[in-house]
């Protein structure tokens, strides 16, 4: 915003680029700049949809009778968070090492917080893109979840699903006493990623 004394005073808008406004004479060929006259003294700008681009130091300069006057502001323009890049789903092996990548853009500078979306929810925080795993475990597969925030509007937030591979393990196996003539099961069951295929063999013979 920017007042006057009185209506014979000339002023004019300017900004890094050059004049906006001279008197009412509109020099900028942007269409979003206009003035906001309210009443006589004032001599405002308005910019509609604020863009990055507009921010900067922008002068209201009053050419009066006695001594000319400069009001000097600066716009900040803040930008909401946006996750512009996260990994793809990934399927690795039990032990490797992995590394999820989250990068967002916003004004201030987003925190990047990376969780882990189980019971426990462990997160992992810092103001980094980066979330390191070394020597992943298969309790460590599921999704994680980036969440990029400022103070600007509500958080990004995007998943990523992590896929362990792990050899098989039998984790039950089970002996059944029948009677001749009667029916007998025999269980075992096993915990692998991917899914393991079973095969039973009776001394050496499939």
């Amino acid at each position: 915003r920017c007042y006057v004394e009185d209506r014979s005073s000339k002023v004019a808008w300017l900004n890094r680029s050059g004049i906006i406004f001279a008197g009412e004479d509109k020099w900028s060929l942007d269409p979003r700049v206009e003035l906001e006259k309210r009443n006589p003294l004032e001599y405002s700008l308005r910019i509609q949809k604020v863009d990055v681009y507009d921010e900067g130091s922008y002068t209201c300069s009053v050419q009066t009778q006695h001594h000319p006057k400069t009001s000097q502001v600066y716009l900040i323009v803040q930008v909401p968070p946006k996750i512009s890049n996260i990994s793809s789903d990934i399927t690795v092996n039990e032990g490797s090492n992995v590394t999820l990548v989250c990068m967002a853009n916003g004004r201030p500078e987003p925190v990047i917080t990376w969780r882990h979306l189980t019971p426990t929810g462990r997160e992992f925080e810092g103001e980094e893109e980066y979330l390191e795993i070394l020597g992943i475990t298969r309790e460590q597969s599921g999704k994680y979840e980036c969440k990029a925030a400022n103070e600007v509007a509500s958080a990004d937030v995007k998943q990523v699903r992590v896929t362990v591979n792990y050899p098989p393990t039998i984790t039950e196996s089970k002996s059944n006493e029948a009677a001749t003539g009667r029916q007998a099961l025999l269980r075992c069951e096993a915990s692998a990623v991917p899914t393991p295929d079973f095969e039973w063999y009776r001394d050496d013979t499939r």
